[in-house]
């Protein structure tokens, strides 16, 4: 295999430098934010590597010494500490059944904080096989370290222009970044603020007694998302949205009565979010065992032939190995290991202080938990790894790990916690604690899926390791900081689904929050023995029958694979919320087919011809999610010091109707300019 190295192992370059490490800090805080907003609204997460690889390099190249490896160890930094934003997977859930009424700040901190750089360690001994000797595509790590590349090309040209030496510039793609982060700004302000655009419509009709709803939602960010994910994501996510509305709600309304006064769309949304969810819940909890057990064999391989070359490594660790070869030694992995362990304990000490338990019983769940964290946590760890590498960051299950881990902490919990359960609000307390168990558990899932990523990036580019691997670190305690004031933040100003802080607040505007409202629904169901076991062993029965489609289609037809997961999410998630992904996605296919056809017709090769038109779109994409998900961090900032739901609306209700239609009208005129911005370089 040729190693393609941009900076060879023999030349030294500054890396990790005071104003990268500041840098990586303030891009941080952007995408932490952007991507608590996005989970907590839609249940889905963006990789920040590429749009941080980008602002680095427009930032970095107003220094004369800046370079190609301190820009990417900031996107490094940036994109470990956007990534750690997953935890809103399931902390939410503490708020929601009322164990917490905020989110206290150092708990937070340190679970996400030791969780995530738990997830750095576990994966350094993973470094060499599955980034430097495996052939997995890393499809976010090889984009990034070609962006990162593509900067360092137009330096070069930039210094050879001051002696008049230099070629056409070749863009760096800051702009189309800021083009898509304005652009949606200024919708979602429009939409969220002024109240002057809808952002949502439905048809609803009955056909006999069964009620069908036609949804379309019109989040730019979502639209975003919807490219990024790609049209196979997209279309087991359009999958998901039949099987809901297209069949489970209308058979579940057909054999049932609408109560007086009840419309269609209050009885029908009722019964998908009390039932047809749990469907949801079974196809994704399938499509996770499934992709874990199918990841065992080759997981199991790497973790052992990671840990034979790591006890090879002493010279690497006497400086004997070249520059690009050197991870953190095997010394300082263990003690970092052992402080992160202490964290977690105190953490879990601190979070169990109230329990109606003894003080050894406190230190016997607390034993319990940290334990389960991991052990459970090392095994995702890899795993992940290994499934962020085949499908990409943004794709990888983690909500799926979620809901393995909540079901398993729990039943652990039932068979050990037996002196916790019989105490007074001692099941509350059992509950809260497998929540809190489960958030260590994805913090280090989360990680996991995004260091080896970034770490593929780095030895494409001639990185060095442990240098990388520090800046990893410096990111997990810089996002774990971010998370807490922000999930503050959007709680007050909004809530959750089923947990509004105030009274009178309007439900219609509150976060769904749907990973973290289906783990505590888990949770509550094994404790409580009321788990709605028909639908979700119906979810489970359709997730076999998905997967066993998949293996004939993949040995007899070869086309493209049925993500479970995805048509599970799409089958969870608000019909006006997925809408606009799988309309993101086809957008993303269509571009795909008019760019072959384009590059057919001048007689070149697709990826080279698209390349620049792909890499834009990328951008744009990234730009939309960016734009949309601060104005929703800033909208909650004003509503929180208004202390009213709309402080900036200017259209009353009686507006709502033609609003709807002015922002499908946008939306559709946004589509047709980023297809018309990406085709420019076609």
């Amino acid at each position: 295999m040729t190693q393609p190295i941009s900076v060879p192992a023999e030349v030294t370059l500054p890396e990790l430098t005071f104003r990268g490490i500041l840098l990586g800090a303030i891009i941080t805080v952007i995408f932490t934010a952007s991507n608590v907003f996005l989970g907590l609204k839609v249940g889905l997460t963006f990789s920040s590597a590429i749009p941080a690889a980008v602002i680095s390099m427009s930032v970095l190249r107003l220094f004369k010494d800046a370079n190609i490896l301190e820009n990417n160890m900031v996107q490094t930094q940036a994109s470990a500490a956007g990534t750690l934003s997953s935890i809103i997977f399931i902390l939410p859930a503490l708020v929601m059944m009322g164990h917490w009424q905020g989110f206290p700040f150092w708990q937070t901190l340190g679970i996400c904080a030791a969780g995530g750089m738990l997830g750095v360690m576990f994966t350094i001994p993973l470094r060499h096989v599955m980034v430097v000797q495996s052939d997995l595509p890393y499809p976010e790590g090889v984009a990034a370290a070609e962006i990162l590349r593509v900067g360092s090309a137009e330096r070069a040209q930039d210094e050879a222009a001051d002696t008049g030496r230099a070629p056409a510039k070749v863009e760096t793609g800051m702009g189309d970044i800021v083009a898509g982060g304005v652009v949606a700004a200024a919708v979602s302000f429009a939409a969220s603020g002024l109240r002057v655009l809808g952002d949502s419509v439905s048809g609803w009709f009955a056909l006999g007694g069964a009620v069908f709803r036609l949804p379309m939602g019109f989040s730019l960010a979502l639209l975003g998302a919807g490219y990024l994910i790609g049209i196979v994501a997209g279309l087991a996510m359009l999958t998901g949205l039949i099987i809901s509305w297209g069949i489970a709600v209308p058979i579940l309304t057909a054999m049932g009565d609408i109560p007086a006064g009840t419309s269609l769309a209050k009885y029908a949304t009722g019964l998908w979010a009390s039932q047809v969810r749990f469907i949801g819940a079974g196809v994704i909890g399938v499509g996770a065992i499934w992709t874990l057990a199918t990841l065992f064999m080759p997981m199991a391989r790497g973790v052992k032939a990671s840990f034979a070359a790591l006890t090879k490594a002493g010279a690497a660790r006497a400086g004997r190995a070249p520059r690009t070869e050197r991870d953190l030694s095997a010394g300082w992995i263990s003690a970092v290991t052992l402080v992160l362990v202490a964290v977690l304990v105190v953490t879990f000490q601190v979070f169990l202080s109230g329990a109606p338990l003894s003080p050894a019983g406190i230190w016997k769940l607390v034993a319990y938990a940290v334990l389960f964290a991991f052990v459970f946590g090392f095994l995702v760890a890899a795993a992940c790894g290994y499934m962020a590498g085949l499908v990409g960051s943004s794709t990888s299950p983690i909500s799926g790990v979620g809901i393995v881990a909540i079901v398993l902490v729990s039943l652990l919990m039932l068979a050990l916690g037996g002196e916790l359960l019989g105490a007074q609000n001692g099941v509350q307390m059992a509950i809260a604690l497998s929540i809190f168990s489960t958030s260590a558990v994805v913090a280090v899932a989360s990680i996991s899926n995004d260091n080896l990523q970034d770490l593929k990036t780095g030895w494409l580019v001639g990185a060095t390791p442990w240098r990388q691997q520090v800046a990893l670190l410096i990111g997990c305690v810089a996002g774990a900081a971010v998370i807490s004031p922000v999930l503050e933040l959007l709680y007050n100003a909004y809530g959750f689904a089923d947990a509004m802080p105030r009274e009178g607040m309007d439900p219609a505007q509150a976060l769904s929050a749907p990973q973290a409202t289906l783990m505590l629904a888990i949770a509550r169901g094994i404790f409580t023995h009321q788990l709605n076991w028909t639908m979700i062993l119906i979810g489970m029965a359709v997730g076999v029958g998905l997967i066993v489609v998949d293996e004939i289609m993949k040995r007899t037809c070869r086309v493209a694979r049925i993500p479970v997961l995805a048509v599970g999410i799409g089958i969870y998630l608000p019909p006006t919320v997925a809408a606009p992904i799988v309309v993101g996605a086809v957008l993303a296919w269509l571009l795909e087919r008019a760019l072959r056809r384009r590059a057919a017709a001048a007689g070149k090769p697709y990826e080279q011809f698209a390349d620049a038109a792909n890499r834009r779109g990328v951008l744009i994409a990234s730009g939309l999610i960016v734009g949309e998900s601060l104005v929703g961090v800033l909208m909650a900032g004003i509503i929180g010091a208004a202390g009213t739901e709309a402080p900036l609306a200017i259209a009353g209700a009686g507006f709502e109707h033609t609003a709807s239609f002015l922002g499908l009208a946008v939306f559709v005129a946004v589509a047709i300019l980023f297809w018309r911005r990406v085709m420019k370089l076609a």
